[in-house]
Parts: structure tokens; C-alpha cells; sequence
């Protein structure tokens, strides 16, 4: 399983995302609201926090137990962020949001997309390669130093992405306003 970093890292950001998204479903409510015509807010922000509850723990099952099935689940759940993502882009507006992170700070960027599909690509790819009852803690005995690096890695891959999808998007529209340049 070439990809078992990569794979870690996006079930780390599948369980925080969609913790911070049951904390907080108000902005990913607005952001899908335009999608579900005439839905309740109400109605919502229910579905966002279950749905978000769904995420963390798939995250959370993906990482301690990287089987076929699992890693396919992560792969079809960034492939149709990635959607998301295109459809939040293609309807734009000055507040355009993915709601992503349970913030509105969470711009629909190109980079995002790239992003989604990419760690897709490296979940479906630990898919093909998983075995049928394999566990985090076998794979990790296998790693050098019992996978501490690997762990390590991912978390900080995990936190970097993280910065790219938010924070990032928010310097680069701050430097462009502080140049004067127009969107």
C-alpha cells in the first residue's frame, strides 16, 4: 500500500472536517441550501450534522481499518467533494463557500478540487491494494519504527492540506486586494 500516507492523511481531514462541520452546520447548511430548493434551513443543518457525523466516523473506521471496502468509501467521498466543490466554483458569488471545515472560510478553489481528487486517487488506490481484515496496527508493525514517521507524516500532511483548502485562499484574496487587483 504505496498510498497509506496520503490514504491516512484524508481520513484525518474526513474526521475533522466533519467534526467541525457537526460543531458548527450553519455554513455548510447555506452552502447547500441553493442545492436542496425547498428545504428547510432547519432541515439542513439536521442533515449537515448527521451527515457530518457519518463522515468522522468513516474517517476514523477508513484509518483504523484500511480495507477494500472502507478506502472505497473515502474515495467516493472526496470524489464527490470534488463535485461539490465544481458546483460551489460554477455558482460563485462574493460569498461562495464549500463549508467544507464548518466555516464559511472554505473558498472553492481549483487547488481544492485537485486535492479532493487526489487523495480520491490515493484512497481508491489503497483499495485496490488492501487486503480483507487488515488493521491499522498490523500495518503499522510492519513500519519502520512501528509507524511513528508515517503517523506523523500524515498528521502534518493532514494539517497542511487543511491550511491549503482555508487559509491559503484567504492570503492569496488579501494580497490581490492589497495589490488592487480585481478577481
Amino acid at each position: 500500500m504505496e498510498l497509506i500516507g496520503p490514504y491516512l492523511a484524508a481520513c484525518l481531514l474526513l474526521v475533522g472536517a466533519g467534526v467541525a462541520k457537526a460543531w458548527r452546520p450553519d455554513d455548510t447548511a447555506r452552502a447547500l441550501v441553493p442545492l436542496l430548493g425547498s428545504a428547510s434551513p432547519a432541515a439542513v443543518r439536521l442533515a449537515v450534522r448527521v451527515a457530518a457525523g457519518a463522515e468522522a466516523v468513516l474517517g476514523a473506521c477508513a484509518m483504523v481499518w484500511p480495507a477494500p471496502g472502507t478506502a472505497s468509501l473515502v474515495a467516493a467521498s472526496y470524489a464527490g467533494f470534488a463535485g461539490f466543490v465544481l458546483h460551489a466554483r460554477r455558482r460563485g458569488g462574493a460569498l461562495a463557500t464549500c463549508g467544507c471545515f464548518g466555516r464559511a472560510d472554505t473558498p472553492p478553489t481549483r487547488l481544492h478540487v485537485v486535492v479532493d481528487l487526489s487523495l480520491a486517487g490515493a484512497a481508491l488506490s489503497v483499495a485496490l491494494r488492501a487486503s480483507d481484515g487488515g488493521w491499522l496496527p498490523v500495518l503499522l508493525a510492519r513500519q519502520p519504527w512501528h509507524g511513528l514517521p508515517l503517523v506523523l507524516t500524515a498528521a502534518v500532511c493532514a494539517w497542511l492540506v487543511f491550511h491549503a483548502l482555508s487559509t491559503l485562499p484567504r492570503a492569496l484574496a488579501s494580497a490581490r486586494v492589497v495589490r488592487g487587483e480585481a478577481r
